[in-house]
This record gives C-alpha cells, sequence and structure tokens, in this order.
C-alpha cells in the first residue's frame, strides 16, 4: 500500500503531488485541514511509498490510491497526481465526489522528451543529473529567489525519488492519453492554471476544462508549475469555495 497522512476531519479529500515530489508538496495546503480530512499520499517509487518493478501505467498510479479503500472522497491533484485523478473520475466516478487539478495535462507529447528523461535517470541510477532544470520549471525565477529554503526543499524531494520509480512514472506520462475520457467525467471539476507553467502551460489546462462537462478554469499569477506551493491562499481559496 501507497504512504498516505490523515490530517484533520472532516469531508475527505485526496490529494496527489506532482512527479518527484512527496506528500509534503502539499504542507501549504494544511491550512484546510481545519475544514476537511486530507489524505495526503505519496506516489509509488516517492516519498515513503514503494516502489514496485515497472513499467508503470497512469491506471496503475489510479489503482494504487482506489486500493486505500476510502469509497469517496473529493480529489485535488498536482500534474500527475491530476493525471491520476481524472483517470479516476472517468474510470471509477462512484469514487470521485469533487475534483480539482492543478497545473497539468491529458496528454503531454512529444515522448522522446520523457524517453530522454528516463534515460538520464536510470544511467546515473540518481535524479540528481535532472534535478535543477526540474525544479527550475516548478518555480518562478522571482519566487525561488526569494524564497531559496523552498526552493531546496523541493528539489530534496526530487533527489530523494527512487530512481527506478520515477524513471517508470515518466513511462506512464509518456504513454499518457487521457483525452478521450474527459467527456466522461462528471464529477464538479476545478480547473485550476499556473499563468507562468512552462512544463504544463495553461493551454493544457484550458482544453481540459473545455472537454469535462461543467468544469471551471481558473489562472494564479504568478506562478509556475508548483503553483500550490507559490501560490498558496489564493490556490488554498479556490480550493475551498469548490470543495465546500
Amino acid at each position: 500500500m501507497i504512504h498516505h497522512e490523515v490530517t484533520g476531519d472532516g469531508p475527505a479529500v485526496l490529494m496527489g503531488g506532482s512527479l518527484g515530489t512527496s506528500l509534503g508538496v502539499w504542507d501549504a495546503q494544511l491550512p484546510l485541514a481545519d475544514r476537511f480530512r486530507l489524505i495526503r499520499y505519496d506516489h509509488r517509487g516517492h516519498g515513503r511509498s514503494p516502489a514496485p518493478p515497472g513499467p508503470y501505467e497512469i491506471e496503475d498510479l489510479a489503482r494504487d490510491v482506489l486500493d486505500l479503500g476510502i469509497d469517496r472522497a473529493h480529489y485535488v491533484g498536482l500534474s500527475i497526481g491530476a493525471m491520476v485523478g481524472m483517470w479516476i473520475a472517468a474510470n471509477a466516478p462512484e469514487r470521485i465526489d469533487r475534483l480539482v487539478l492543478v497545473c497539468t495535462s491529458a496528454h503531454m507529447a512529444p515522448a522522446s522528451m520523457w524517453q530522454e528523461r528516463a534515460a538520464r535517470v536510470r544511467e546515473a541510477r540518481s535524479t540528481e543529473p535532472i534535478a535543477d532544470a526540474v525544479v527550475d520549471r516548478w518555480l518562478t525565477a522571482a519566487f525561488a529567489a526569494e524564497h531559496p529554503e523552498v526552493r531546496a526543499r523541493l528539489r530534496a524531494m526530487l533527489v530523494s525519488a527512487d530512481p527506478e520509480g520515477y524513471a517508470a512514472c515518466c513511462g506512464a506520462i509518456e504513454r499518457m492519453d487521457l483525452r478521450a475520457d474527459l467527456t466522461r467525467i462528471t464529477a464538479q471539476t476545478l480547473v485550476i492554471s499556473g499563468a507562468d507553467d512552462h512544463a504544463t502551460p495553461v493551454e493544457h489546462q484550458r482544453l481540459i476544462a473545455e472537454a469535462i462537462p461543467g468544469a471551471r478554469h481558473e489562472i494564479v499569477s504568478p506562478a509556475a508549475h508548483s503553483a500550490a506551493v507559490e501560490q498558496p491562499d489564493a490556490v488554498n481559496r479556490l480550493i475551498e469555495e469548490h470543495l465546500s
């Protein structure tokens, strides 16, 4: 079973983070525990979760969440965590109440990008060679300069990820195509973009919001890929409004 931590009381909210991070990526969302029961988890190969042999698919990561045994919950996902949320909402709709998708995509071409990243990590047996380039896309340059401790904490999460688990998750994104699933999502959905996100640009979220019936799209600025880290007050307000 994947590692998870429960904080607070109230309606259950599953929280899946971005590729290369642990559940600590949601620390700035802990104030939401005043109203909700936050269930933050580590994807396989991340944080304190095991790293079973690959290859992985998004469905595998989603079934890890379903295996936690929570009958029904809200779901908040960032990046790959939101990809997991989309899969669950489309394929196990009875398990999802309301859905929040942050800085994500339903399809992330080209496949070669993910193949090359996975190959570098496997060759080095470490995420260290890609760490700085990846983390630099998570935060705007101004925020990273003003908050070096936040950048350092995110980088530490990335370099602590299991190399093979991380590479296998890259493979899951490489092969992912959730575009046809979006129209089957019936959960009330909020899509949040970071205005300065170059990893999953705003257009990716706009396409998701247009495809999911009744979805709402909000953009926070300034914010790069880790918008929930960089703009916690704005993101928390949007999450709380949507889940209430």
